[in-house]
């Protein structure tokens, strides 16, 4: 498989050559804080299979080993390296890929931190676009 992405405004563009060895929606309070999200989708793939294409991110120390990658001009996040947790790995923001559908979410990791409301976030009532105003 290969896939491509990047950031809101174009800055930094990515490419992926392998299938993902596993797609999360991670609900702990680092993912949350540093997306300004309820939770992040996270796509794994080997490191050797991953290139910056466009683009220098700068990189956030969000832990002792956790380096948060994301766009210095728009603010998007994009990878995340952990050398210690998970050797070899880099996870990519799935939202950020061109074409997000392609890879499926697969497990929710981290529910210890999530927040309340979204174990019935499935149940709201949805609408296409914004609903009328009243």
């Amino acid at each position: 498989m290969k896939l491509s992405g990047g950031c809101h405004c174009g800055a930094i563009r990515y490419e992926v050559e392998s299938d993902p060895l596993t797609h999360v929606l991670c609900h702990c309070a680092d993912c949350r804080r540093h997306a300004g999200a309820p939770m992040v989708g996270w796509a794994m793939f080997p490191q050797t299979a991953f290139k910056v294409t466009k683009g220098v991110p700068k990189v956030y120390e969000s832990s002792a080993h956790g380096r948060r990658h994301f766009c210095g001009d728009c603010g998007t996040g994009l990878f995340y390296f952990n050398a210690e947790v998970l050797p070899g790995i880099v996870d990519v923001q799935s939202a950020t890929c061109d074409a997000p559908d392609a890879i499926p979410a697969r497990v929710h990791v981290q529910m210890a931190e999530s927040i309340g409301w979204m174990e019935h976030a499935h149940e709201l009532p949805r609408h296409q676009r914004y609903p009328p105003r009243g």
